[in-house]
């Protein structure tokens, strides 16, 4: 769980990053978090769009988002939402984040 210092932290650090993934019209699928996943394990933080065509709530996407691929909602703004999970080999860390 983080704390509010830390995810202040992580919203700075995601400002300048760009969406890398999209959920539309289909929703959020189980190939879609394994990708994520991947990509978080390399990366730690990322942004996903939800395009304007998608039928689900933005809520339930980011909520469906956190529990497909174990990760921690940083921030659900508009229709970008905010991934963050630690790299599970220490050498691939690049983020440190601030103690509570």
């Amino acid at each position: 769980m983080l704390t509010g210092k830390q995810k202040r932290f992580l919203r700075a650090e995601a400002h300048h990053l760009d969406p890398i993934f999209q959920v539309g019209k289909g929703g959020v699928n189980e190939a879609q978090c394994e990708q994520i996943r991947q990509a978080l394990n390399a990366r730690e933080l990322l942004k996903v769009r939800i395009l304007d065509n998608c039928e689900d709530d933005k809520k339930v996407v980011a909520a469906e988002l956190v529990e497909g691929t174990d990760a921690e909602l940083v921030q659900l703004i508009g229709l970008t939402v905010v991934l963050y999970k630690q790299a599970s080999k220490r050498e691939n860390r690049k983020i440190e984040l601030p103690h509570a």
